[in-house]
């Protein structure tokens, strides 16, 4: 009679197997492209080639130099109520970066403004300052500070997945590039989060320690379409 361990052995393999695939699929980024790149088919006339992320390519035979260059973030956008304009650019915008698993955004700020508090669920961030001072800062899984000053010239990334923040503490409005390694990052603001999503009134209260007319007056503060974009 076989002994037990050698008769699980086959089962313990192929479980291992298993989840080192999981771990490796989900401690990646965006999939790495099987071609060299996809300007998305929007006209219907197009020779078409195959798919790849839900997308049609365009027979690269029709694609022009155009189509890799983007001059949306040469001034900053519309501001928001907390001095922040954010222009993200991904491939809806500027289709050259389908598949290319990267975007970015320009963002600005006003004397005083800042970049609420907030995250990105599938990408890491590095952020450049253009112009100006920003105070700049991330908070990491056991909920320490790694903040400082960054001035023009410099840089600072924000880890995957974490809270960061930006707030202009210059004499004058302060510009930053901010690249991401996705090309759909996505972003939860924590105040939209917390008091524009319609969690429960009494949840809330009881985990901030607010009355309800508090609740809804941080309800009233928030207003989406002027906080749109990745930053």
């Amino acid at each position: 009679m076989p002994k037990k361990g050698k008769k699980m052995y086959p089962k313990l393999a192929f479980f291992l197997s298993i989840l080192s695939l999981h771990i490796l699929t989900t401690s990646a980024s965006d999939p790495d492209p099987v071609q060299d790149f996809c300007i998305p088919n929007t006209e219907l006339g197009s020779t078409r080639t195959s798919r790849f992320n839900l997308e049609t390519c365009k027979n690269p035979k029709e694609v022009s130099p155009e189509e890799f260059v983007f001059s949306g973030i040469k001034s900053p956008g519309n501001f928001s109520n907390t001095g922040l304009s954010a222009i993200s650019v991904n491939p809806t915008v500027f289709p050259g970066l389908n598949t290319l698993g990267m975007s970015f955004v320009r963002a600005d700020l006003k004397v005083g403004g800042i970049n609420a508090p907030h995250f990105h669920p599938r990408a890491t961030e590095i952020a450049y300052v253009v112009q100006g001072k920003v105070y700049s800062g991330f908070v990491d899984s056991t909920n320490k500070v790694f903040a400082k000053i960054i001035e023009q010239g410099e840089v600072m990334v924000f880890p995957r997945g974490l809270v960061h923040f930006q707030m202009n503490v210059g004499k004058s409005s302060a510009t930053i590039f901010g690249s991401f390694n996705s090309q759909n990052p996505g972003t939860h603001r924590i105040p939209n989060v917390i008091f524009g999503s319609g969690i429960n009134d009494e949840l809330l209260e009881k985990a901030f320690g607010l009355t309800l007319e508090q609740i809804s007056v941080m309800r009233r503060k928030i207003i989406f379409p002027q906080e749109q974009g990745n930053v």
